[in-house]
């Protein structure tokens, strides 16, 4: 009996090391994991700290480079409507290429396709300088609004939530910037004609600037002007621009030149 309880002594001792060893395995494994996992942790709390300062920093750098860049213009001297060029009609009309066109509120693109001597198509230029900032890339417009007597007449891009983009010419001879829209409207409508002297009480241009360097300002310009002194031989109605202003909307944001 005595020779038994050694060796069940002895046994009892084998098991209780093993049953610590093991206990002591786990809690190095437990302690390595947790550790393991607070680094992670950490790691992770300081990427996402890492993160939120680089895009803090980039959103700082991009507003400091929209606030030095962009453009706000002046229109001045004296605004012309015209009968608009043949060729680029039939350009319109062939390619069905409405970018520099706006069509009166209204107007179905399709049927001027299709009904091309149903509509009157006229040409808008207006002067203008840059007042505030750096050179202009281009320059779009989502709404033009003329007002006569308290009746608006107001033009949208063929898609109304698109805007419509203004050729930017540069006069020679008058060593001024202009930009020049085209306006389509039915025969029907009594917003101008091309025979008369069509005056305006204002005109309001919901305008988007874009500088040389891609940062954008969205506005409102507005035109106060003598109404036409003169018909010119090919029927031209000149306004003179006595007053103008331009209020910001939006921006300056910085964009893609590739319009």
């Amino acid at each position: 009996m005595l020779y038994a309880g050694d060796q069940l002594d002895q046994l009892f001792n084998v098991i209780g090391i093993r049953v610590v060893a093991l206990f002591l395995a786990f809690a190095s494994f437990l302690s390595s994991m947790l550790f393991s996992l607070l680094i992670l942790l950490h790691n992770k709390t300081t990427v996402k700290i890492n993160d939120d300062t680089n895009k803090r920093a980039e959103l700082f750098r991009e507003l400091q480079f929209a606030s030095a860049n962009y453009s706000i213009i002046d229109f001045i001297d004296r605004m012309l409507l015209y009968k608009e060029s043949d060729r680029y009609i039939d350009k319109m009309i062939a390619q069905r290429s409405t970018m520099f066109h706006m069509f009166e509120d209204g107007v179905d693109v399709n049927d001027v396709y299709q009904n091309r001597d149903s509509y009157h198509y006229i040409s808008v230029r207006i002067p203008f300088k840059v007042i505030e900032g750096k050179l202009v890339s281009s320059i779009t417009f989502d709404k033009l609004r003329f007002e006569r007597l308290g009746k608006n007449y107001e033009f949208f891009h063929e898609s109304k939530d698109k805007e419509a983009r203004a050729f930017l010419l540069y006069n020679e001879r008058t060593k001024r910037n202009n930009v020049v829209i085209n306006l389509v409207f039915s025969k029907n409508s009594d917003f101008y004609n091309p025979k008369d002297i069509n005056q305006f009480t204002k005109i309001k241009i919901f305008i988007n600037i874009t500088s040389l360097l891609g940062v954008k300002i969205e506005g409102n310009s507005e035109l106060y002007f003598t109404n036409p002194e003169q018909i010119e031989g090919d029927d031209t109605n000149t306004y003179a621009i006595h007053s103008s202003n331009f209020l910001i909307t939006n921006g300056p944001t910085i964009t893609n030149l590739n319009l």
